[in-house]
């Protein structure tokens, strides 16, 4: 490997890095059941928070709940999966390189 080649993974590694900040900033939000489940994930797709519309918790049909704040998770998660993709496509210049979603 010469100079410039090092040079330039240690410019692509910096860029990496600082992606990887911005996406543990960002707040994606998912959402189910026109609103009523809402869950907010970063860019690495942790979990931030989770809200419900009182009218929609009912102790009788616990499964719809359950249900819905799977697919508002399911919602923010594939959100927050094309943001990152996006984010490192930008930095990488739309190079695949392993490991990098």
């Amino acid at each position: 490997m010469n100079f410039e080649q090092i040079r330039q993974a240690q410019a692509l590694k910096s860029k990496l890095d600082k992606a990887q900040k911005e996406l543990k900033k960002m707040q994606i939000e998912g959402e189910a059941g026109k609103g009523s489940v809402t869950v907010v994930v970063n860019g690495e797709q942790r979990i931030m928070s989770v809200k419900l519309a009182p009218e929609i918790v009912d102790p009788k049909n616990v499964k719809k709940l359950e249900d819905l704040i799977i697919k508002a998770v399911n919602d923010a998660q594939e959100k927050a999966q094309k943001a990152a993709a996006e984010q490192l496509k930008e930095v990488t210049g739309g190079l695949k390189i392993p490991g990098l979603f």
